[in-house]
C-alpha cells in the first residue's frame, strides 16, 4: 500500500485470525473502503501442529512476561507469516494475534503476536492490537466483528433486523438494525459474548477420547441432555449481567467438572445444550426479534448445537452459507475490514458493541522499517 493509500478508495486487504479453539490460522482477502465490503477474495487455513498447539495451550491465561508467552508469540508470528506470504496483491494486513488472556475489568486483554514482526517479514503495513484501546477506555474489548457484520448486512441487502452468531471457543452474537446510518449510530448494533461454545466440548473430547472435537456433533446427537446441569449453568451470574459483556475462553472451564459424572455421549450432548441455552438466554436482550440468525464459526457444524438453537429460538437459524458467506472466514475477513477502518481513522467499536463510553478506533498501524 502506498503512503496515504488507505485515505480513499477501495483497499485490497488481508485479514488473519487465530481463535480460541487453537485449531490454526484463518486468512482471507477482502476489498473494502472501510464502510462497504466490495469483494470477498481468496481464503486459506493453516493448521497448528500438535507441538505448536501444545505451546499455545500451555500459555493460555498468561500475561506479558510470564512463562511460555514469548514462545507462544513466536509460534503465532511464524504461522501467520507462512500463511500470509501465499497471498498476492495485498496492500494492507489486519493481524489479530492470539488471545491468551482476557480480563477487561482487571488486568486488561492480552494478544500475542507483534505487528511489526509481520510488517518486516511481509513488506506490508500491518494493523494489530485491535482491543487494547477499547479496554483502556472502559470497553470490554470484545466482540470486535460487529462493525463487519453491519457491513455484511448491507451487502446482502437486509432490511429487517437480523443477527450474526459466531460459535468459536466462546459464542458471540451481533444484533443489527441494517437501516441504521452507520455501525456506531445509536441503536445500530448490540453485541456481546453469549457464553461458552466449542471450548468446553473440545476440552471434554480431548480429555475423554483424545480427540480434537466432536465431529459434526455426532456424539452429542447420540446422547441425552442432563437438565440439572443446564439449570445450574444458566443460574450463573454471567447470564444476569446486561450486555455488552465478554468472556475469556477459560471462564467456564469448570463445566468439565459439572459433566464429569456423565458418559461420553451424554457429556457431549449436555455441553452442546449449554452452548445453545446460553445463546437463547442472550437473545432475550435483543431490542427486537431478528428476522433470522446467521451462524458462523466451527460450531455451525455441530449438529447438536444447531438442533438446540432451532428448538429454543423463535426465528430461522441458518449457517451463513445460506447468504453466500464463508462461515470459517468471517472473523479473518472482519479484521481485514477493521484494518481499513483503523488506517482511515474510523471507529471500530461503540457503546452498543463493547460498552465503551463512546465510539473508538482501536488498532496500531506498523509499517515496514518502523
Amino acid at each position: 500500500m502506498k503512503e496515504g493509500g488507505a485515505r480513499s478508495g477501495p483497499v485490497r486487504v488481508l485479514g488473519a485470525m487465530s481463535g480460541t479453539s487453537l485449531d490454526g490460522v484463518d486468512a482471507a482477502m477482502v476489498v473494502s473502503d472501510g464502510e462497504r465490503v466490495l469483494e470477498l477474495g481468496p481464503a486459506r487455513f493453516r493448521p497448528y501442529s500438535d507441538a505448536e498447539r501444545a505451546v499455545l495451550r500451555a500459555a493460555l491465561g498468561r500475561w506479558p512476561g510470564e512463562a511460555g508467552v514469548a514462545e507462544a508469540a513466536r509460534v503465532v508470528e511464524r504461522a501467520h507469516v507462512e500463511l500470509l506470504r501465499g497471498f498476492e496483491g495485498a496492500e494492507l494486513v489486519g493481524f489479530h494475534g492470539q488471545t491468551l488472556a482476557h480480563d477487561p475489568r482487571g488486568r486488561g486483554t492480552h494478544q500475542v503476536g507483534d505487528g511489526a514482526v509481520l510488517a518486516e517479514a511481509l513488506g506490508l503495513p500491518v494493523v494489530s492490537d485491535f482491543r487494547s484501546a477499547d479496554v483502556a477506555l472502559g470497553g470490554e474489548g470484545a466482540p470486535l466483528a460487529p462493525f463487519y457484520h453491519f457491513a455484511l448486512a448491507q451487502r446482502i441487502g437486509a432490511r429487517a433486523p437480523l443477527a450474526f452468531l459466531n460459535l468459536g471457543g466462546v459464542g458471540n452474537i451481533t444484533w443489527i438494525d441494517p437501516v441504521a446510518p452507520a455501525p456506531e449510530a445509536p441503536g445500530a448494533l448490540l453485541a456481546f459474548d453469549t457464553g461458552p461454545a466449542n471450548a468446553p466440548i473440545d476440552d471434554f473430547m480431548r480429555a475423554r477420547l483424545g480427540k480434537a472435537r466432536d465431529e459434526g456433533g455426532r456424539l452429542g446427537l447420540s446422547g441425552q441432555v442432563d437438565g440439572a446441569v443446564i439449570e445450574a449453568f444458566l443460574g450463573r451470574a454471567y447470564f444476569r449481567r446486561m450486555p455488552p459483556k465478554s468472556l475469556d475462553r477459560n471462564d467456564f472451564s469448570d463445566l468439565l467438572a459439572a459433566v464429569s459424572h456423565l458418559g461420553e455421549a451424554d457429556g457431549a450432548a449436555t455441553l452442546a445444550a449449554c452452548a445453545a441455552a446460553a445463546v437463547a438466554r442472550g437473545m432475550e436482550h435483543c431490542p427486537a426479534r431478528p428476522a433470522r440468525l446467521l451462524v458462523a464459526g466451527g460450531g455451525r457444524r455441530n449438529g447438536a448445537i444447531m438442533a438446540g438453537l432451532r428448538a429454543l429460538l423463535a426465528c430461522p437459524v441458518e449457517p451463513v452459507e445460506a447468504v453466500g458467506l464463508d462461515g470459517d472466514m468471517l472473523e479473518a475477513q472482519a479484521f481485514a475490514h477493521l484494518a481499513v477502518r483503523v488506517a482511515r481513522g474510523l471507529p471500530t467499536s461503540a457503546p452498543g458493541t463493547t460498552g465503551v463510553a463512546a465510539a473508538v478506533g482501536g488498532g496500531t498501524l506498523q509499517r515496514p522499517g518502523g
